[in-house]
């Protein structure tokens, strides 16, 4: 197991260029299974979330070519049936949340599909039943196997179907997507995710030759084709690093330019940060951040608490909520983060409060932040990393603290976030990186 020591109390200046963003890589390169052609995705993350996909589509018969760091190309000529008979298949399948993504399109070109449960974050429930409801209204059936842990979906063939998703899941949107492009007939999802992951999902579909209508709104329309052909895509810069960006260079009081953000993609991420006092600036489709001694959380109108909470697309995405929740430690004012999602994603609070940070948890959902005005800083502590997000939040907080912090289980960073201690140390962190 690897290690951060972080040396706190650095200022920050220079430029940061974001990395690829994971949730849609993990999405179009699935897709990459609906045809036989060749696909050429770019700006791939080379995260171990991403990696470990990879190696699934290559287990299952995927002909896999590392064109660069970033650009592969997939080609799904000759897929092995049996695949999930492989030990090999199973443990990586069972590491990993994103190898649900696989069931949509191995549904769609083949009519069967099965995949051991799979892992991830322990942030809370985590149900699969929207993805399964979907490929259900589809006409498939689905037969789960407690014991061995295994799902079985099959269908001897797709048509189209009218569903109201139960809830507008980002996977279950993207899943039902890629099953249903080859479907018999129309398709009509209601309460469809729309995040831009999701956008850019069906627009490389569209490129391939699906037939989808809505993209952009919770409204999709999808009438299925026979085949879908090869095609090029470009995966979108990461809206949550460049989230944690901004939160980094607010603590740490750094000038920094968070580089070619495809801003008209962040949504409301900017304007949420503004509402905690943080300036920043667009500047064409780069972000800069002035060093700011000091920023003032907004009240509402009455003068009431401000409340950061997450919702569905455009609201703000649910990964960002603890960024904002460091960031307010040293804010003038107090807020209330409202996690509603995941009920685990604020149990990671009590590595905060050790630090110094006044905050209160009031339930599983929610936190008060009480803001220290910068007038005591947090102070360096020995803590592990519990899942992803987690984890960049607490590498935000040590490097504004005062003295040494060592962060465990930096394995869990490593799954969202690309050579995240060197980027950094490039414009003046202090992160070692040690067994």
């Amino acid at each position: 197991m690897s290690k951060f020591e972080i040396e706190g109390g650095f200022k920050l200046k220079g430029d940061l260029f974001p990395q690829g963003a994971k949730n849609e890589a993990l999405q179009v390169i699935c897709a990459a299974l609906l045809t036989t052609g060749k696909v050429t995705i770019h700006n791939i993350p080379n995260i171990r979330d991403i990696t470990k996909l990879i190696e699934l589509l290559e287990i299952i018969g995927v002909d896999v070519i590392k064109i660069s760091e970033s650009t592969y190309s997939f080609r799904a000529v000759n897929i092995e049936q049996n695949y999930y008979k492989s030990v090999e298949f199973i443990e990586k399948a069972t590491a990993l949340r994103g190898s649900i993504l696989l069931l949509g399109p191995l549904l769609g070109r083949f009519g069967k599909a099965y995949i051991p449960k799979p892992g991830g974050d322990k942030i809370g429930r985590r149900r699969l039943d929207t993805h399964f409801m979907g490929f259900e209204k589809l006409g498939a059936k689905l037969n789960y196997f407690p014991s061995q842990g295994f799902y079985h979906i099959q269908a001897k063939e797709l048509k189209g179907a009218y569903m109201l998703l139960d809830e507008a899941s980002v996977t279950g949107t993207a899943n039902i997507i890629m099953a249903a492009v080859l479907a018999k007939g129309t398709t009509t999802i209601y309460h469809a995710a729309c995040e831009p992951y999701i956008q850019q999902l069906c627009k490389m579909l569209i490129s391939m030759g699906a037939k989808i209508s809505g993209v952009g709104s919770n409204l999709l329309t999808i009438q299925g084709v026979d085949r879908l052909s090869g095609c090029e895509h470009l995966i979108l810069p990461d809206m949550i690093e460049i989230g944690s960006f901004i939160g980094l260079a607010a603590m740490t009081q750094s000038e920094i330019t968070i580089k070619n953000v495809s801003y008209q993609n962040l949504g409301i991420i900017p304007d949420s940060f503004r509402r905690l006092g943080i300036k920043l600036e667009k500047r064409d489709d780069d972000i800069y951040i002035p060093v700011q001694d000091y920023y003032e959380i907004e009240t509402f109108i009455d003068g009431s608490i401000m409340t950061i909470s997450d919702a569905i697309w455009p609201g703000l995405t649910p990964d960002l909520p603890r960024v904002f929740q460091v960031v307010a430690t040293q804010a003038k004012g107090s807020i209330l983060i409202h996690q509603k999602m995941f009920e685990s994603r604020l149990f990671f609070v009590d590595k905060l409060i050790e630090m110094g940070a006044q905050i209160i948890l009031c339930d599983p959902h929610r936190a008060t932040v009480i803001g220290l005005n910068r007038q005591f800083r947090l102070r360096a502590i020995t803590m592990s990393s519990p899942d992803i997000r987690a984890g960049v939040a607490l590498l935000i907080a040590a490097l504004s603290a005062e003295g040494k912090s060592i962060i465990h289980n930096i394995e869990q960073i490593d799954r969202g976030y690309q050579n995240i201690d060197v980027r950094l140390n490039k414009i003046g962190a202090h992160i070692k990186r040690t067994d």
